[in-house]
């Protein structure tokens, strides 16, 4: 049965519930939705293709949703596989069908495909239009959200937003759950890198009246679009959205992971918001994902052939790549005969834009003791408002 979205818009998109790990990396135990719609005017536009993993389901659905009819276009709002991975299918079944994009898609299109697209392409640039009957596609540029050729198409006369990978989420579309989790996890971990560059398009979406938006990933939103608007632009500001802490440790033997537990303790016992990832164990997006959302952290790390133990260099590493800025940052670290993780942790702040390190820093040797942990109460001291 066709899922309407308006009168002429219809959802033919599919949910992958068993992918393990989105782009190979992150963790989506709710499975992954790839959004595409068919706009049925008197030219009608495919916004978009699916994975290959689910090329046949959705082509079918595009069957089911076309009817009689055949598609004029196919708009290639952005060309990483995710979305994009179905396009030989379809430009193959449909052989009179036009593709869509600007000059940098069609440059990305050949590098994925051998395609002879003589005389089917139409390539639009910024405040282009494309007439569709009732309907017409304004064309918005949004390079680097996140790859250099994407776009988004606004629909002037339902005013939805189609909005690429912007506003998206993991999770299948019926799965029961929070969006601002998922969503957030999504977003720093993937357009974290490029918050400039969404801020720029939130600007131009401003001058737009948006009644309805329609990402790749995730539910179509239609109610209370202020609440998203306004938590991508926190996001891709930088600014926290909680007060609170995250305190994320990096521990071998289990006693730098003591001494976080120990000082998490302390900090609610304060009455501060905390909340606390074991970088050995847990998922590393959902770290990077409080990180951001919070106004301070603390990195307890023990100190590994004179370094950093291999999973906290990771996670700064991931940080420094998201553009990690305004917040407060304080550290403990642990060593037997030479305590060095502090030192190296810095380093890496140190590089970042609008760090505040906190002046104390918690050293261990070996097992928390009387002296450390009344180190511990001068960080909470220091770092707890």
């Amino acid at each position: 049965m066709e899922k309407m979205i308006t009168n002429d818009l219809v959802y033919i998109g599919v949910d992958d519930t068993d992918l393990d790990l989105f782009e190979s990396q992150y963790i989506v135990p709710n499975g992954v939705s790839y959004n595409s719609y068919l706009i049925k005017d008197e030219k009608i536009a495919i916004m978009d293709t699916v994975d290959e993993r689910k090329t046949d389901e959705w082509f079918e659905k595009l069957k089911d949703a076309l009817g009689e009819g055949e598609p004029d276009y196919l708009i290639i709002s952005h060309m990483e596989p995710d979305h994009a991975g179905s396009i030989k299918k379809v430009f193959d079944a449909y052989p009179n069908m036009k593709l869509v994009g600007n000059a940098k898609t069609f440059q990305f299109l050949s590098q994925f495909y051998t395609l002879d697209v003589s005389d089917r392409t139409v390539t639009v640039k910024e405040g282009d239009v494309l007439e569709l009957g009732q309907h017409s596609l304004r064309f918005i540029m949004a390079p680097m959200v996140h790859w250099p050729e994407v776009m988004v198409e606004y629909d002037e006369k339902d005013k939805i937003l189609f909005s690429a990978d912007g506003f998206g989420k993991f999770g299948a579309i019926d799965t029961d759950e929070d969006w601002a989790c998922e969503a957030r996890r999504y977003y720093f971990n993937i357009v974290g890198k490029y918050g400039a560059q969404v801020q720029a398009l939130l600007k131009k979406a401003s001058t737009l009246e948006i009644k309805t938006i329609c990402p790749l990933h995730g539910p179509v939103l239609k109610e209370n679009l202020e609440y998203y608007i306004d938590k991508y632009n926190t996001w891709s500001s930088y600014t926290p959205e909680d007060k609170g802490i995250l305190v994320a440790s990096a521990s071998i033997h289990g006693n730098t992971k003591k001494a976080a537990l120990k000082l998490v303790e302390k900090l609610e016992a304060a009455g501060v918001k905390v909340a606390f990832t074991d970088l050995t164990r847990d998922d590393m997006a959902e770290a990077i994902e409080d990180a951001f959302r919070y106004d301070r952290m603390v990195l307890a790390c023990a100190t590994y052939d004179g370094g950093l133990f291999p999973c906290m260099e990771t996670f700064l590493a991931e940080l420094k790549s998201k553009n990690y800025q305004k917040r407060k940052v304080a550290f403990i670290e642990n060593g037997t005969w030479a305590p060095m993780a502090a030192k190296h942790m810095k380093a890496v702040f140190e590089t970042m834009k609008d760090i505040t390190l906190t002046e104390s820093v918690v050293t261990i040797r070996s097992t928390l003791n009387e002296t450390s942990e009344a180190q511990l109460d001068e960080l909470v001291k220091e770092i707890k408002e």
